[in-house]
């Protein structure tokens, strides 16, 4: 008898609890690396041949196994076998050269480290610092002192060391600046002397001796006219800078502190003589405003001679007057401050009525009066509390063009 034999290559029947398994809903092997795949576990290989989380060899060959979805970043950034293009060079890299290269290309432009703003290939970079570069250091081969590139020429037009010509031409020439002034005065071997006029304007140049001499005897008138147009020169630059500084000086605020020395003297030698006037230094309402100023009578005027100071203020032709709204509308108040401690300062203020010919544009000669107060305060009261501290009392005059009220 003959017993049948089963090839091995025959297919062994699956059984149920296999075929459970194989049909069971699985995750993707790389669920934590990302991969929302889910399906049979039959299915699960087939799912590996694409899945882009699923590792596979570089395709040039380097060893890696890389995922697929980290594949095209490693072919172009991280594989040791990739070939770049310098984009300075144009050199084709690969290996170790691709990590060495970047920071050694002789052509990759560089900002200068002096920080003069200008880029330079590396391989210039060199000779710029040395013979190009605005911010390098240059040492004057006057004095030998260092100095940024670009500002020894400023330092030429000052260096103690630098050679001068010496005005006289003489055979010593040149001279270091700083010894200018010793060979003229000591060692200048030239004949021509300059005129002692010179500063002023003369220009004549002679022989030490008769020559100047006569020069100095023959040109007097000259000389003499020289002087005085120097003189009137010089008058004019201190005219400018007078009124440059009283500019500066000028009361703007609206507002003047009048403090007033030596009051008992002041007082006694007004009482003395009839219509002393004591006048304030003049102030402005704005920068472009009414120009201003306050008269006090000590003994009083009017009303309120010999028993109250009298106090006014008045307006004066200013600069900006033919821009300037008239009649003068703009409040004012007076305030004599008590020094005690417990101060009760006098107060008095006043708005301008329109049709005063006091507040009208002021001509070129105004009123010397101005309008105020005649019976200010009493001498009385005055002497009673502190408005007298250390022989000397304080006025504010204050002028408000945002209060249409007197206070």
């Amino acid at each position: 008898m003959f017993r049948r034999v089963q090839p091995s290559s025959a297919i062994q029947p699956i059984s149920d609890s296999e075929k459970d398994i194989m049909s069971s809903v699985v995750y993707c092997i790389h669920h934590k690396e990302g991969c929302k795949w889910s399906d049979q576990l039959k299915k699960l290989k087939a799912h590996l041949n694409t899945c882009k989380y699923d590792t596979m060899p570089c395709t040039n060959l380097c060893g890696a196994q890389i995922p697929r979805v980290l594949m095209e970043d490693h072919l172009r950034y991280t594989c040791p076998s990739r070939t770049e293009t310098c984009e300075f060079c144009g050199s084709e890299l690969s290996g170790p050269a691709l990590d060495s290269h970047p920071g050694s290309c002789p052509k990759e432009p560089l900002y200068c480290e002096n920080k003069c703003g200008i880029r330079v290939q590396r391989r210039h970079l060199p000779r710029h610092k040395a013979t190009e570069c605005t911010k390098r250091l240059v040492p004057c081969r006057h004095c030998g002192a260092s100095f940024v590139s670009d500002t020894l020429n400023i330092h030429h037009s000052k260096c103690s060391r630098l050679p001068v010509p010496c005005p006289n031409r003489c055979q010593m020439s040149p001279i270091a600046r700083e010894e200018l002034e010793t060979h003229l005065k000591e060692q200048c071997s030239s004949p021509l002397t300059p005129c002692s006029f010179k500063d002023a304007g003369c220009r004549f140049k002679g022989l030490r001796g008769g020559s100047m001499e006569r020069h100095l005897e023959e040109n007097t008138q000259q000389h003499l006219a020289l002087m005085c147009s120097l003189v009137s020169r010089q008058q004019h630059q201190i005219s400018s800078l007078k009124s440059a500084l009283s500019r500066l000086s000028l009361n703007t605020s609206g507002t003047l502190v009048w403090r007033i020395n030596d009051f008992l003297a002041k007082m006694t030698e007004a009482q003395s003589k009839e219509g002393m006037e004591l006048v304030s230094p003049t102030w402005y309402t704005s920068q472009f405003g009414y120009k201003l100023q306050a008269s006090l009578f000590l003994n009083g005027n009017g009303t309120g001679e010999g028993t109250h100071l009298s106090l006014y203020i008045k307006l004066l032709p200013g600069e900006y007057d033919a821009l300037l709204k008239w009649p003068f509308s703009h409040s004012v108040a007076f305030t004599l401050f008590d020094q005690s401690e417990k101060a009760c300062n006098v107060v008095e203020s006043f708005v301008p009525d329109p049709t005063w010919e006091n507040f009208q544009r002021p001509s070129k000669e105004p009123d010397t009066l101005g309008f105020g107060f005649p019976r200010f305060i009493s001498h009385e009261i005055l002497q009673k509390r502190g408005f007298v501290r250390d022989d000397t009392i304080f006025i504010r005059i204050k002028v408000d063009p945002s209060k249409i009220v007197a206070v």
